[in-house]
């Protein structure tokens, strides 16, 4: 049985299971939505969703530097102090850490991006889908594509694991979830760049070379 991308988000709405580990259910499941949930709940996958309402405020703040010139500071929360100390807990910051030197995210979830933001993306999107001559009954479709390719851009749940890009970073919490046993929630971070943000003059090379023979 062909798996569609419906089935995939209808059971992840029902288990709040990862994309790929719902994938997963319904192939082995062969498309059966009950069974798969059984799958999922057999796994330890299902129960993500429970955890999820639950406090955490435990954690650790992580740092990651690399080269010299990018720094991440990340805060990652747990539930127990004694979860915070765990290696595997620990080994999850870490790339999180790394994920954002490397794909430089600028939210951590969708919720967090301000609407005008949204708003704003959207007019651009839309006008650059005139531009290109598209028929406007497609463009508010065409919009809303493109508005999630931004959200995979700048937030950092919605990002390809850059370690598995076949999962997402968002997927990757839930199984630690799962596997761990606790809620576990990405904070906040921090990322600096040497240089970034300072006007840096560039003169053409010709007239450099002029300027030191005059």
């Amino acid at each position: 049985m062909s798996i569609t991308a419906s089935m995939v988000k209808e059971l992840r709405e029902k288990t709040s299971a990862g994309m790929m580990d719902c994938k997963k259910a319904l192939t082995e499941t062969n498309g059966d939505m009950e069974k798969a949930v059984e799958f999922l709940r057999e796994k330890g996958l299902a129960a993500v969703a429970k955890k999820a309402g639950r406090v955490a405020a435990e954690g650790i703040v992580e740092a990651y530097i690399h080269g010299g010139r990018i720094g991440v500071l990340v805060e990652v929360n747990s539930e127990t102090d004694f979860v915070a100390k765990n290696e595997e807990f620990r080994m999850f910051v870490k790339d999180v850490a790394m994920q954002i030197a490397a794909s430089n995210p600028q939210y951590v979830s969708k919720e967090e991006v301000p609407q005008e933001k949204i708003e704003t993306e959207k007019d651009i999107l839309r006008k650059q889908a005139l531009n290109e001559g598209k028929p406007e009954k497609i463009i508010d479709k065409m919009v809303e594509g493109r508005i999630e390719k931004y959200y995979k851009e700048v937030c950092l749940l919605e990002q390809d694991f850059v370690k598995d890009p076949d999962k997402t970073v968002g997927d990757l919490l839930t199984e630690k979830i799962a596997k761990i046993g606790e809620n576990l929630s990405i904070r906040r971070f921090s990322r600096f760049e040497v240089g970034e943000g300072i006007y840096k003059k560039e003169e053409n090379f010709a007239e450099e070379v002029a300027k030191q023979i005059q």
